[in-house]
């Protein structure tokens, strides 16, 4: 190519440029292919890149809840119109056998913000959620329950508090409309016991209407019901985390999935819980104690059966006839497997954490390094 055909290609692409300010539908109109191929390279992928990645993602996990979904995304609509932020809207069904699906497909239609993941089966409300979180590509993350007992009107609450330098802000159903017995005060009793072991005092862990920063969700995993301790695993990555007041409805359409059953999966969940913040980086610490514990009360048992054979106290019984050398044996035993087991969690931790270059721990900030 001549150098005057190079210069006036260039000065065509120049004058090309301007339009960019009126839209990318007149842009295209006014060029021709050659500017189209030339422009069709890093300010499209930045504007494309941008499409792609909203400043909020709301996901909803769904299970039968064909006659709210309706009206719940009109709830939506209006209260993501009054944000003035680019948002995506994610609906998780989780297997649900009535209308929902379809509801979903008619709503996914006509809203190009709508995305639907339909599980194969029902998995429950932690799945869908980290089917949600996988799927989202907002910088912030808003979960919310489907039932409209959650008010999208709250999210714009949700995302000030997110402004004000926050990585976690959990809603707070303060003003609770569900049952007293079955419901609020089995909370309130949960809720005080997993910020007193998790270490995050928050009053309301079963509110599904929070909001997280996507880096503060980067690692965590979620597994079985675990979805209520998200806030929990955030803040052992150093994550900021409040909580703010929210409205609750009380249901009006549908039939609630949560019953009592569920206060025993929470206190398995706090087990875990437990274990994981205290000896998730040393795991020896647990099984030692407890090899040490049965190793005691192993030599408790043969100094007992020792005295009672040969100084006849507090009275006199050969080995036969006590249960105490059995005793002595089976704790020993005891201790030997907690001390080998610890020594085997070390090991798999260790794995863990070299196999995937993972840190034991996070940083917030560098200052004075060179990138």
């Amino acid at each position: 190519m001549r150098e005057g055909d190079t210069r006036k290609q260039s000065s065509r692409v120049i004058r090309a440029l301007p339009l960019l300010t009126r839209g990318l539908p007149t842009l295209l109109k006014n060029m021709s292919v050659y500017e189209k191929e030339i422009l069709q390279t890093e300010p499209v992928r930045a504007l494309s890149s941008q499409v792609e990645r909203p400043d909020i993602s709301v996901f909803l996990p769904v299970l039968n809840e064909e006659p709210n979904l309706r009206p719940l995304h009109e709830k939506l609509e209006s209260a993501l119109a009054r944000l003035g932020r680019t948002a995506e809207i994610i609906y998780v069904d989780d297997g649900s056998t009535d209308g929902s699906l379809a509801v979903l497909r008619e709503i996914a239609a006509r809203d190009a913000r709508v995305r639907v993941i339909a599980l194969k089966r029902n998995y429950g409300q932690t799945p869908a959620m980290a089917a949600g979180i996988d799927a989202a590509r907002g910088e912030v993350l808003i979960p919310m329950d489907a039932d409209m007992q959650n008010d999208p009107v709250d999210i714009g609450r949700l995302l000030e508090k997110i402004d004000e330098g926050y990585d976690v802000v959990s809603g707070w159903r303060k003003n609770r409309q569900d049952k007293l017995f079955t419901r609020k005060i089995p909370s309130m009793l949960a809720n005080r016991m997993i910020s007193w072991i998790g270490g995050v005092p928050l009053h309301d862990y079963g509110c599904s209407l929070k909001a997280y920063r996507r880096e503060s969700l980067a690692d965590v995993h979620l597994y079985g019901e675990m979805h209520r301790f998200i806030p929990i695993y955030a803040s052992w990555s150093g994550a900021r985390v409040t909580e703010i007041p929210v409205e609750h409805h009380a249901r009006t359409m549908g039939t609630s999935k949560y019953g009592l059953s569920r206060t025993v999966k929470v206190i398995f969940d706090l087990m875990t819980i437990k274990f994981m913040a205290s000896y998730q980086t040393k795991p020896l610490y647990v099984f030692g104690w407890a090899g040490l514990l049965t190793f005691f009360v192993s030599i408790l048992c043969a100094i007992l059966a020792f005295l009672m054979k040969y100084a006849s106290w507090p009275h006199h019984a050969d080995f036969v006839q006590t249960p105490l050398p059995v005793l002595t044996t089976v704790m020993l035993v005891l201790g030997v497997q907690f001390f080998l087991m610890g020594l085997l969690a070390e090991m798999q931790v260790r794995t863990y954490h070299e196999s995937q270059q993972k840190s034991v721990y996070a940083v917030r900030e560098r200052i004075g390094f060179e990138e």
